[in-house]
């Protein structure tokens, strides 16, 4: 009888702390949908960004991505974006797939301009730098460190 009560009060304690466990990411993670207005942006390669994923103006989450689909006429990847209502973007605004790390995750990042007209609900920006890989920054410093040169001697 006695090691029932001893169990009944360590799977409390375990519900308990998973529970605190929970909240504690909800509350972390800013899992909320930003309301506001919605913005598109049209990248050459995305590299495995994803709905959902943080929409960053100087490090700070502004948006979130709501959809991602495939141009297919030019075959590009259309990003729509839900940037929150007080952040008003210039018209020059630069949007980039900024990477968490080698294993992290991918996201927007936005870099404002200086035009004294702001995108409107719907716009578009339509100033990108597409996803650098891994592969292609490697790709780059060999071909740097070889001396650039492409010519068979």
């Amino acid at each position: 009888m006695h090691r029932n009560i001893v169990e009944a009060v360590m799977g409390t304690v375990v519900l308990l702390v998973a529970g605190f466990f929970v909240v504690f990411v909800y509350n972390t993670a800013q899992v909320k949908v930003a309301e506001g207005y919605t913005v598109t942006a049209i990248f050459f390669k995305i590299g495995g960004l994803q709905e959902g994923s943080d929409v960053r103006l100087n490090g700070i989450k502004v948006g979130a991505v709501t959809d991602e689909k495939l141009d297919t006429d030019t075959f590009d990847a259309v990003v729509t974006m839900s940037i929150e209502g007080g952040i008003k973007l210039p018209a020059d605004t630069v949007a980039a797939i900024g990477s968490e790390g080698i294993l992290g995750g991918k996201y927007v990042r936005l870099e404002p301009g200086s035009a004294k007209t702001y995108i409107a609900n719907g716009g578009a920006i339509t100033k990108t730098k597409d996803f650098r890989s891994l592969e292609d920054q490697v790709g780059d410093i060999i071909f740097l460190a070889s001396g650039g040169d492409d010519k068979d001697d």
